[in-house]
């Protein structure tokens, strides 16, 4: 541990007081965002099991998982994009009004467009028909994500927006689901539950825009539009092929098998995220605007500072998922309050495709900051090519073992794929200019 310590004293050095200080900051407010939101599902999660059953519970978190290829679609790539350009015209009060303005016309057109779809696999397809209620409330969610800028918070570097909103929410989305869901009969609680409070923290999110940001809309030309979803194609085409290969696995597990399956292999992804994300994803995310400025002003510096913060990462996973892998059985216990050998199997397979995801975080962030997004496309397209299939092939052959199997082979293989591209990057960026 002594050799992580000193590092992490090193690389808080490298930066100046001011980048530390708005860094830490973000850090802190979106590390007790997730703090909470993770708390709250270690919470919720076991009321849900117990009280709806698997059956049901997976019928949910089916519906959840189906929703969430919509907001991938309004998402679009904003949250790399805008979040970048924002970031780099802070001091430009019109300029961030043009880019909120498009970037949020574009995202409600999308939201349009995906309500449609939405319509049309409800009537046209009888797995879902059957059901079709869980699936319109569970759109709401869709709607309130996107409204919610919290692109335009990271941009400007306000996270504590981001946090303050979205810890009240948890709060209430938590005492709204202990006091309305009692039984199996009032599983499509949940989902409007979700979504109402979702619509409220986006609305909240633009109120906090205007009011104190001072953002003017006005309706954006078609350049701006244009130039809008440009600069973020490469990123939604990369999310797109992410998602392939990751929310698939709940929805492919749904597919072919049932209900019940679905909800034993959904409660150890959602586990295993908890630990992929709480507190990296904070951090990445506190540190994007800013290693996007320190890279423009010095590259070798930018590279160094990635370095440092992924050999942390590492360390950090190396020590700590074993113990986590140790005590699954425990922890599956606690969550599902019962014995599940199906879940505490799906979560240390997982376990291991999250030592992946922590060894590499940096590295992939490095590829966006430092304007490589066509690299970042094609190795997550290429994946999601490799993935997708081997995904419902392993569950067809293995059930959700299948799916678990299928996470840890394409981790691996991400990683693999960005070390050597970052490594021929980075050999360029700290190149020495030729001498004439």
């Amino acid at each position: 541990m002594q050799p992580l310590i000193k590092l992490i004293k090193k690389t808080y050095k490298m930066a100046g007081i001011k980048e530390r200080k708005v860094v830490l900051n973000n850090f802190a407010s979106l590390s007790v965002l997730q703090a909470i939101t993770y708390i709250l599902p270690v919470v919720i999660l076991p009321y849900l099991f117990q009280v709806l059953g698997p059956e049901k519970f997976g019928l949910v978190a089916f519906a959840q998982a189906f929703v969430q290829y919509f907001m991938i679609l309004t998402d679009y790539g904003f949250g790399i994009s805008a979040t970048k350009e924002i970031s780099l015209c802070q001091d430009q009060p019109g300029k961030v009004s043009r880019i909120f303005s498009a970037v949020m016309a574009v995202k409600i057109g999308l939201a349009s467009l995906s309500m449609f779809a939405l319509c049309f696999i409800l009537y046209f397809i009888p797995k879902f028909r059957n059901d079709w209620m869980v699936y319109v409330l569970s759109f709401g969610s869709v709607i309130g994500n996107s409204i919610f800028p919290v692109w335009f918070f990271q941009g400007t570097e306000k996270m504590k927006h981001i946090a303050d909103v979205n810890i009240a929410g948890g709060i209430v989305l938590a005492a709204f689901i202990f006091f309305f869901v009692k039984g199996p009969q009032d599983y499509l609680m949940v989902p409007l539950i979700n979504s109402s409070v979702f619509l409220g923290t986006g609305i909240i999110g633009q109120y906090i825009v205007f009011r104190k940001f001072g953002i003017s809309y006005k309706f954006p030309g078609y350049k701006n539009l244009r130039q809008q979803l440009e600069a973020g194609w490469n990123i939604f085409i990369s999310n797109v092929a992410i998602n392939a290969y990751t929310t698939s696995r709940i929805f492919a597990v749904g597919l072919l098998t049932n209900n019940t399956v679905t909800g034993f292999y959904s409660i150890a992804e959602k586990i295993a995220n908890l630990f992929q994300t709480f507190p990296l994803a904070s951090f990445t995310q506190a540190l994007f605007p800013r290693l996007s400025k320190i890279y423009l002003r010095n590259k070798v510096k930018a590279v160094k500072l990635m370095q440092r913060l992924q050999q942390i990462s590492t360390l950090i996973a190396f020590f700590g998922l074993p113990i986590i892998f140790i005590f699954a059985h425990l922890i599956v216990k606690f969550v599902c309050a019962g014995d599940y050998p199906e879940t505490v199997l799906s979560l240390r397979l997982l376990l291991i495709g999250v030592f992946f995801v922590c060894s590499n975080a940096f590295r992939v962030q490095f590829l966006l900051v430092c304007g490589r997004t066509h690299i970042y496309s094609r190795i997550h397209i290429m994946m999601a090519m490799v993935g997708l299939p081997l995904i419902f092939l392993l569950i067809w052959a293995f059930s959700y073992v299948g799916a678990a199997i299928s996470t840890v082979i394409i981790e691996a293989g991400i990683f693999t794929l960005t070390y050597f591209t970052v490594r021929n990057v980075v050999s360029y960026c700290v190149k020495p200019p030729r001498k004439s």
